[in-house]
């Protein structure tokens, strides 16, 4: 009998497996049933976590360890970005100097937090030399605009006296002055790629400080002084550099950090999940397989707008291959899935069980879905 050949294409399952670890669930699971079955391993993200452990896997990268500031001033923390391509292209999320995991509940307000640290992994990248840096803008804690970042790259934002101010969602209408004699040139040589799943603008009601601050410690007086804030700084960011890009779509994506690396670093932004795809090159990998199998934390009828896996799903679809699609939670609404290439959607959960529990069994309860599942698939 032929041996079937799987590609395992899940992102991570939230506080409870890493995309990696729900691959080895999968394969775990598949072969209770067929122990000679091919598995190919591409863990997938959308520019949200996991986004450069997935890309290291897929391209036998390397890790780079830095340390920089976090999203607090004279808050200092380890962290590292992935390194590929025979050392020409660097990969980093955002969130590993400036997310929203590292500080606690009580400690979060996006009127203090910074980017700064990511300028700093951005020089330090630029430092051995890359020629391309991959940005995942998921999971930040800031609302500054990408300035903490500019910052970090040589741009002095200058008060009426001329006193430098340091950048920070709260300080933006302090500005009267942006310096960029001091940006750092050797970002003239080097492609900046934004990889993110949020299209919001920079500004308004669909804008970052009204979607996102709330869920980083924001109040809604907050909510309205950084939404200020960030208008006034884009007029002014405007009015420096000739160059408008707050309506962009993504420009509010991590607090504002899509508008910044826009304006400051001339990047261009993807959807994460395709990025990651195209980089993994999963479509290479689909077109030998006989089955597909991704999934995430949770799936419900907003998966359709970018998710990663029906990011998958479209891929495999083109190449009328069927996919299967785990997750700790299915939600409502989710019949239009199937028209998007969805051939079955499984929960690994019993419907009574607890969320602890479900995080705490999530790899074991993985495993014994897609070996129910292909018990009856195969």
């Amino acid at each position: 009998m032929t041996q079937p050949i799987f590609v395992l294409a899940p992102d991570s399952f939230k506080e409870s497996m890493t995309a990696e670890q729900a691959c080895h669930a999968m394969q775990r699971g598949i072969q209770q049933i067929f122990p000679q079955a091919t598995c190919i391993h591409v863990p997938m993200a959308d520019g949200g976590e996991g986004t450069v452990d997935a890309l290291i896997h897929a391209l036998s990268g390397q890790k780079i360890f830095c340390e920089v500031q976090g999203p607090l001033p004279h808050q200092k923390i380890q962290t590292y970005f992935g390194l590929v391509d025979g050392g020409q292209t660097a990969i980093m999320e955002m969130a590993k100097a400036n997310g929203i995991d590292l500080l606690k509940k009580e400690e979060r307000n996006p009127l203090l937090t910074s980017t700064f640290g990511t300028g700093q992994m951005i020089r330090d990248a630029l430092d051995l030399g890359v020629k391309k840096i991959i940005i995942g803008l998921g999971g930040s804690v800031t609302n500054d605009g990408g300035s903490g970042m500019a910052q970090a790259l040589g741009v002095k934002f200058l008060d009426q006296l001329d006193n430098e101010i340091q950048a920070c969602g709260g300080l933006l209408n302090q500005i009267s002055k942006i310096d960029i004699s001091e940006l750092d040139i050797r970002l003239n040589d080097v492609e900046i790629l934004i990889a993110s799943d949020v299209n919001n603008p920079l500004c308004g009601e669909n804008g970052a400080s009204y979607v996102f601050a709330p869920q980083k410690g924001a109040t809604p007086e907050m909510v309205k002084q950084l939404d200020a804030n960030l208008q006034y700084f884009s007029l002014l960011v405007e009015s420096t550099l000739n160059f408008d890009v707050q309506n962009i779509a993504g420009a509010g994506a991590a607090g504002g950090l899509g508008f910044g690396l826009m304006a400051f670093a001339h990047t261009n932004i993807q959807s994460g999940a395709s990025l990651v795809i195209e980089q993994t090159k999963l479509a290479e990998k689909i077109a030998k397989a006989d089955y597909v199998f991704t999934g995430e934390g949770s799936i419900d009828f907003q998966t359709k707008f970018g998710k990663t896996p029906w990011a998958v799903a479209q891929v495999a679809k083109r190449l009328n291959k069927p996919v299967y699609v785990f997750a700790g939670r299915v939600g409502d609404d989710i019949e239009s899935l199937f028209d998007e290439g969805f051939t079955q959607i499984i929960s690994i959960n019993e419907s009574n069980c607890d969320l602890e529990t479900a995080l705490k069994n999530a790899e074991k309860n993985l495993e014994k879905a897609v070996s129910f599942t292909f018990k009856n698939i195969v």
